[in-house]
């Protein structure tokens, strides 16, 4: 006989969604599934400054990827982190120019990572000096990421020793009024 409308959902096990130990591996959330082998794989999207609870980290979102199920506990690793578009498009204005990097990297452990930077100048600056300060940031991605496991870049992104230290660099060429992460997205 088949099942009727709603009996389904009745039928679903809820799992409950741990952060990584990066971000205090606390419940984060519920989700229901068939069975054990469902959630894994499954990206949840969650604001940082919920995980954190500091309101300064409110510009930016966080991907989970279920890697793990034991009974109802369902655990994840950091997929990408991400700035929010209306936050870092704010800060492009009348006489700036912004400078986009996508660099392709690989962190201490072997890993691919693709490291999106946004710097901000704090006025207008011609293009061999655009093209100078994408040089810089994505010359300092490889040598900052070469020397970091993931779960360290995480942390020095939301701390922010990474941009920083990136800004610092850049502004050696032209003044960076400011310099933000655009996205980072961990490779499996």
């Amino acid at each position: 006989m088949a099942l009727q409308k709603g009996e389904k959902w009745k039928l679903k096990k809820w799992f409950n969604i741990y952060s990584p130990k990066v971000l205090g591996e606390n419940i984060i959330g519920e989700m229901p599934a068939n069975d054990e082998k469902n959630p894994i794989g499954r990206v949840i999207k969650v604001g940082l400054s919920w995980i954190t609870q500091n309101p300064q980290h409110s510009f930016m979102n966080v991907g989970l990827r279920v890697v793990d199920v034991n009974d109802n506990a369902a655990h994840t690793k950091v997929d990408y982190l991400e700035g929010n578009y209306s936050y870092l498009h704010s800060l492009v204005r009348r006489y700036s120019t912004a400078v986009y990097t996508i660099d392709k990297i690989k962190d201490k452990d072997g890993k691919d990572v693709v490291l999106k930077l946004i710097a901000v100048t704090a006025n207008r600056v011609t293009t061999p000096k655009k093209k100078g300060i994408r040089a810089e940031l994505v010359k300092f991605g490889r040598e900052y990421a070469a020397n970091l496991s993931s779960e360290e870049l995480v942390k020095a992104i939301i701390d922010g020793s990474l941009q920083s230290e990136a800004k610092k660099r850049a502004n050696k060429i032209a003044p960076i009024s400011k310099l933000e992460v655009k996205k980072v997205e961990f490779k499996k």
